[in-house]
């Protein structure tokens, strides 16, 4: 059945962008407060209030430009920082008693909003950098620098190449996470895929060895060949090679993805939350016959269509190996249980039961009957499968399935 995709992109980095906005235009207004509050003081008002203007533009009308990695481009940066420069360097020459004073520059703290972009874009590399210059500037508008000034320019140095390296760490670990996500779409897609074909392929292939070598003759060498090539599709599928769908889109720099696969019959569905259920009895209700008996509830048992599929399917496949393993004269019983937290299905035979280690045997030659299509399907489900045997006293298969993690049919039920 064809699948495709949904990607959900989410980023630890959009909140410390959205803030550096914010800070950008708080920092702005601190410092035409600051204008208006020493405005008496100021010898050459004109030359301040003109960069405080430049100033005010250029924070309000670049404002795009700080939401995201991407749209903060180098001259941007570049522009950002030469306005900060340009601002501390004529404060004298607007304000001649800063110096003497030690008082706040032009632009005051607005200038380690520049310094920030830089981090948040390149890292603490590019955080070093600009505070190493904003610190130069600083000395050259002191002459003599004070102990307050040595203090501001290593407190602003130590603080954005700080969260440049944390800005870093961030980005790697995105990119791990998202790797990891999309290895387990790829194995959940593989881990379907195989099941399929086990319940499909597989099981035709093995028929046609047992009834070839029954038949004798011709069939008997077709017999030979369906079992050579079950051997190597098994091969194939406990290697990991079976070919998947792609997993997810290409992830952006900076992104953590979340996958959800969704089946295409079923997409609209599952993914809007399920517009309706299906009742497990019917689906199981095909399997009740001379050697096997179906104990189930007078009421309909509903799950999500997905889940009662998958559930009936891990059935089928527990019938199928009583049909393969425990003999022509076994019988095999069906049990339903509908509880209002979770389904139960048992299903238990009187065959001879499995001999100790022999699943672990069938596991490592390929046979992955019990470990794909009936505990991988529960698995997927939010469920569990456990399987008792005692040699000679058959075995029972318990599927469980919790409502919470089938989906729509998770509510209680009175």
């Amino acid at each position: 059945m064809a699948r495709r995709e949904r990607v959900v992109r989410m980023s630890v980095e959009l909140p410390l962008w959205r803030a550096l906005a914010g800070y950008r235009v708080l920092t702005m207004l601190y410092a035409l407060l600051l204008f208006a509050l020493n405005k008496q003081y100021i010898e050459r008002q004109a030359v301040a209030l003109g960069y405080l203007a430049v100033l005010a533009v250029w924070t309000l009308a670049t404002l795009p430009k700080v939401r995201s990695a991407a749209r903060c481009t180098r001259p941007f940066l570049a522009v950002d920082l030469t306005i900060a420069l340009t601002g501390i360097l004529i404060t004298p020459l607007a304000d001649a008693q800063a110096q003497e004073t030690d008082g706040p520059t032009l632009p005051s703290i607005w200038t380690a909003g520049s310094v920030l972009a830089f981090a948040l874009k390149g890292g603490w590399r590019w955080a070093g950098f600009a505070s190493s210059l904003v610190a130069v500037a600083n000395m050259v508008e002191r002459g003599e620098p004070s102990g307050d000034t040595f203090h501001n320019v290593v407190l602003v140095w130590v603080a954005s190449i700080a969260i440049g390296y944390v800005v870093e760490v961030a980005r790697a670990s995105e990119r791990t996470l998202a790797r990891a996500l999309e290895i387990e779409a790829a194995t959940r897609e593989r881990e379907r895929l195989a099941r399929d074909i086990h319940d499909g392929v597989l099981q035709v292939l093995a028929m046609v060895q047992r009834r070839g070598a029954e038949v004798g003759g011709e069939a008997a060498e077709l017999g030979r060949m369906a079992g050579e090539q079950e051997i190597a599709l098994r091969t194939l599928v406990s290697s990991g090679l079976v070919p998947t769908t792609r997993a997810s889109e290409d992830v952006s720099q900076g992104a953590v993805v979340r996958l959800v696969d969704v089946d295409d019959a079923d997409g609209a569905e599952e993914a809007g939350g399920g517009a309706g259920e299906q009742d497990l009895r019917s689906l199981l209700a095909r399997h009740a016959g001379a050697k096997v008996t179906l104990s189930e509830p007078g009421a309909p048992v509903l799950l999500p269509p997905a889940a009662a599929r998958e559930l009936a399917a891990a059935v089928s496949a527990a019938l199928d190996n009583v049909d393969r393993h425990a003999g022509p004269g076994a019988h095999a019983w069906i049990l339903v249980e509908d509880w209002p937290d979770e389904v139960v299905v048992t299903v238990r035979d009187d065959g001879p039961g499995i001999p100790d280690g022999r699943l672990a045997q069938a596991e490592g030659e390929g046979r992955m009957g019990v470990a794909l299509s009936i505990r991988g399907r529960l698995r997927d489900l939010g469920g569990t499968a456990e399987l008792i045997s005692v040699p000679g006293q058959g075995t029972e298969v318990e599927l469980k399935v919790p409502r919470a993690a089938a989906g729509p049919g998770g509510k209680d039920r009175t």
